[in-house]
């Protein structure tokens, strides 16, 4: 391992005092590392420029955007770990023309999300938000009597993208024996059927579920993905969930659908513009349960994602090929090849 490995880490992680945004955790594996240098990088930008990341061979991240000019003249960089598995403010086709690996951290995200999916599912089917609100309001009998909610079991949950969290979703609501309906491109049938889920066509999904669920991931293909007209598809009495990327859902025509009452309501975790706007529509609707894009975030994700973001870089560090590169095509390039071998001597 080479005494002149450095590290930068984006300065996102840290809150207005300084500290990590997932304290206590911190980055004790980089600490703990011989020869490993980090710091934080000199400012923190919406998106990278070449003169903050040049100088280092790897870069921890968790949110700017790294774009073809991000990378302009930098060549000592060797891998950008990702803290998370969202890639779509990340040119990996750059990257990869770079050599520079990109890793995911999948094991740390997959179950706090399937989590965070099914507690806005709950979270609406029992219509907490409304009994919350009567509860505190003083309404009792209001909020005892006054909503009913959706009993799970035997419904009809509709999955869109059947990926690391979306998988990990139909094991957590085994318990409630829903039908499962996914779409997602490729599924062959004995593969949907070793997970007891069945293979649907999106418009058929949107039409025949009582909960939709977004898990696919952000890509020119699936920006507004449920349009007006896809969701106009859904039942008046059906919810939909986003844990994936706002854009994929057409946040105007979503807003409309929920206060014509043609859903009856959603689970967001994701939006369009973030931070929400103070004039967005979505501050309003009753029918809306929501989180600042945190709800997945529990001391096991920072734990999982912190610790396998480090294990990739140490990976690097020590000349090795790093596990859940979402470039894999960049492990056999020339220029990343050099950079492994200079770190292995």
């Amino acid at each position: 391992m080479s005494p002149e490995f450095r590290v930068g880490v984006t300065r996102d992680i840290r809150m207005p005092d300084g500290s990590f945004i997932f304290a206590p955790i911190g980055l004790e594996p980089l600490d703990r590392a011989l020869g490993i240098e980090w710091e934080f990088l000199a400012e923190d930008l919406g998106e990278l420029t070449p003169e903050l990341i040049r100088d280092y061979d790897a870069l921890f991240h968790f949110s700017p955007a790294v774009s073809a000019a991000s990378l302009e003249g930098v060549e000592r960089l060797a891998i950008l770990a990702r803290h998370g598995v969202g890639l779509d403010n990340i040119d990996l086709r750059e990257c990869t023309a770079r050599g520079v690996a990109v890793t995911i951290t999948p094991d740390g995200s997959r179950r706090p999300l399937a989590s965070a999916a099914l507690a806005l599912i709950l979270a609406l089917a029992h219509r907490v938000v409304e009994r919350n609100v009567a509860f505190h309001a003083g309404r009792w009998h209001e909020g005892r009597f006054g909503v009913m909610g959706l009993g799970l079991t035997g419904r009809t949950l509709g999955v869109i993208g059947f990926g690391n969290i979306g998988r990990d979703l139909v094991r957590v609501v085994e318990p409630y024996a829903m039908r499962v309906l996914v779409a997602t491109p490729r599924l062959a049938a004995q593969e949907a059927a070793r997970h007891g889920v069945e293979r649907a066509e999106l418009e058929v999904l949107l039409a025949e579920s009582d909960v939709v669920v977004v898990a696919c991931p952000l890509k020119p293909e699936t920006h507004h993905l449920l349009d007006a007209r896809r969701l106009a598809l859904m039942k008046p009495t059906a919810f939909l969930v986003n844990v994936a990327r706002g854009a994929i859902v057409d946040e105007a025509a979503l807003v409309e659908a929920l206060r014509e009452g043609r859903l009856a309501g959603a689970g967001l975790d994701v939006f369009e513009r973030e931070p929400v706007p103070d004039s967005s529509p979505l501050l309003g609707l009753e029918n809306v349960v929501a989180a600042p894009h945190a709800l997945g975030y529990t001391d096991e994700l920072f734990r999982g994602c912190v610790g396998s973001a480090c294990a990739a870089i140490l990976a690097i560090a020590a000349g090795m090929e790093p596990e859940h590169v979402a470039n894999p095509a960049v492990l056999e390039t020339d220029a990343f090849r050099e950079k492994l071998g200079r770190f292995s001597r």
